[in-house]
């Protein structure tokens, strides 16, 4: 009897993304198909076979692969024990049509780095709260990406110590709400990624990181005058009590509870 698939998908509250999905498959097989979406695909454990305009293509688990939409493929696993992936969905603010013909070509791309902050963005994207790390990562997958289309954007590595103290000056004012990374790049008028690149280069720390740090900080003020670490988590801006208690653990060493209770 053949195994039943395993399938997980939900549509987090990031700009651009328009689905995650992760799924373990044995013996089913797609048909030929099409998204209006980019599909941004890694394969954790056994390999994956497909079509892309009448070329047959391969995802051993070492590779990232990039599906442009509008473009007809397929897909079947390549192994006796099938695949497992994970998948997002990408519009086309955060890859331009342009490039599809790019990917066609070019579809199946070795690069252990983008391979890596792939997973770092699926990481990112399956804990609530963590929108801006999200963000963040996407950006910097979509950059490295589109260096491999050929399709280079402007320079955003340069310094800009004055862009990164302001995007410090609006985090700041916005701890508890938060401040999406496109909301941020409006307002200082200024690409997601050079604000992503200006900020860590300055102070050593990505935007999401220093955020975090931010908001720990003022759930330690919190816990010290006794409040409840289930009412100190929206008060710092956290998701709620399991966000706070991860970030604070790593962060401060304790769980925010034994850290409340060892106050003199």
């Amino acid at each position: 009897m053949a195994a039943q698939p395993e399938v997980t998908a939900w549509r987090p509250r990031v700009p651009g993304v328009v689905e995650v999905f992760h799924a373990h498959f044995t013996e089913y097989a797609y048909p030929m198909h099409v998204h209006d979406a980019w599909t941004l695909l890694i394969v954790d454990d056994g390999a994956v076979r497909y079509d892309l305009d009448r070329h047959e293509h391969g995802t051993p688990h070492d590779t990232v692969t990039l599906l442009p939409p509008h473009v007809p493929h397929n897909g079947s696993a390549a192994t006796p024990h099938g695949f497992r992936k994970r998948v997002v969905y990408l519009d086309t603010t955060r890859l331009d049509d342009r490039l599809i013909g790019a990917a066609v070509d070019t579809p199946d791309l070795r690069d252990p780095l983008l391979r890596h902050r792939v997973g770092q963005l699926h990481t990112a994207l399956a804990r609530p709260g963590e929108e801006l790390e999200a963000e963040s990562r996407l950006t910097l997958v979509g950059e490295r990406l589109q260096e491999h289309l050929r399709a280079r954007p402007e320079d955003t590595r340069r310094a800009d110590p004055v862009l990164a103290r302001r995007l410090r000056e609006l985090l700041d004012s916005r701890v508890v709400e938060g401040v999406s990374l496109q909301e941020a790049a409006g307002l200082l008028d200024a690409h997601p990624t050079h604000l992503v690149r200006a900020f860590s280069s300055a102070y050593g720390i990505a935007p999401h990181q220093y955020l975090t740090s931010r908001r720990v900080d003022r759930a330690r003020r919190l816990l010290l005058a006794g409040a409840r670490p289930a009412d100190v988590a929206p008060g710092a801006g956290f998701y709620d009590q399991a966000h706070l208690s991860r970030h604070f653990r790593r962060l401060v060493g304790v769980s925010p509870g034994r850290y409340r209770d060892s106050a003199v």
